[in-house]
């Protein structure tokens, strides 16, 4: 099995390049995902988090209110930290088990939008970074996702800087390309994850 941790600032396109992975045959493990799924009605994780934030972050049908949440928290850095400690634990416990529950020789890859800002890229056998230049971001977050524009400066604001992104790299794929090319470049990083999980594991990475 190979891990794969991937990554990238918001609107960066880094789910475009999770669902072109899946379709070159990898297994995906998506934190955004798990995160929604920990903090569902009825959760533990969403009782911990009415009781920090109270219960405004509460929609009428007793969902959590991410938008609402998310205006609350990536304003703060204080709240942010608190919110991540209690979601990333109930994130990670399940990511564990999806992981364990994958075949011996898949190319299993963790979509972990802060995996930079919480230091996680040691668990990964191979770093993958989406990047696009701050102009591109901010207008893909706007345009395509219908923020405003300080809400999406803020939420660009509270994540690792591109340099930070960049540093922990072991794979970077520049995304400000249309997406024909970005599915060649997909493809030719998908062959190297192939390589590198039918060669020995570097004990370096154990």
């Amino acid at each position: 099995m190979l891990t794969v941790g991937l990554t990238g600032g918001i609107g960066a396109g880094k789910s475009e390049v999770s669902r072109l992975l899946v379709e070159c045959g990898a297994v995906l493990i998506d934190a955004d995902r798990i995160a929604r799924e920990v903090v569902a009605p009825g959760t533990p994780g969403l009782a911990a988090v009415v009781e920090a934030f109270g219960e405004e972050v509460l929609a009428p049908d007793g969902s959590l209110d991410r938008p609402g949440l998310g205006s609350i928290v990536f304003a703060d850095p204080g709240k942010l930290a608190v919110l991540n400690s209690i979601v990333h634990p109930l994130v990670g416990a399940r990511s564990r088990e999806l992981e364990a529950a994958a075949a011996e020789d898949a190319v299993v890859v963790h979509d972990v939008p802060l995996l930079t800002e919480n230091g996680l890229a040691p668990l990964y056998d191979v770093v993958i970074v989406v990047d696009a230049a701050p102009e591109t971001q901010l207008d893909r977050l706007v345009r395509l996702r219908g923020m405003t524009e300080e809400d999406a400066r803020a939420r660009m604001a509270a994540q690792a800087t591109r340099e930070k992104r960049r540093e922990i790299a072991d794979i970077v794929i520049d995304n400000d390309v249309p997406l024909a090319e970005l599915e060649r470049r997909v493809k030719d990083v998908w062959a190297e994850l192939v390589r590198r999980a039918r060669a020995p594991k570097d004990p370096a990475r154990e």
